[in-house]
């Protein structure tokens, strides 16, 4: 790595996903005040709501929420137009 092109705080930092608690730990300049200890050393601590392993795109694991029938209600007020 090149001497003078990256931030004084570039270091290891554990990013936690809040949703299936994984952990994984990336260089970062990410600022905060939480630790968390991973495999006996303290890092900085970064939450986040979703990532790589909870994301649908990556699991292939969609959900279709259909709340209070919009779906039905779409089909019924447009069936008037349809061919």
């Amino acid at each position: 790595m090149k001497k003078g092109i990256h931030p004084e705080n570039y270091r290891l930092v554990a990013f936690k996903d809040m949703s299936n608690e994984d952990v994984f730990l990336t260089k970062s300049t990410a600022q905060t005040k939480e630790t968390i200890e991973v495999d006996g050393a303290e890092y900085p601590l970064i939450k986040l709501e979703i990532s790589r392993t909870s994301h649908p795109f990556y699991t292939g694991k969609t959900k279709l929420v259909d709340s209070a029938g919009r779906i039905d209600k779409f089909k019924n007020k447009y069936k008037k137009f349809k061919k």
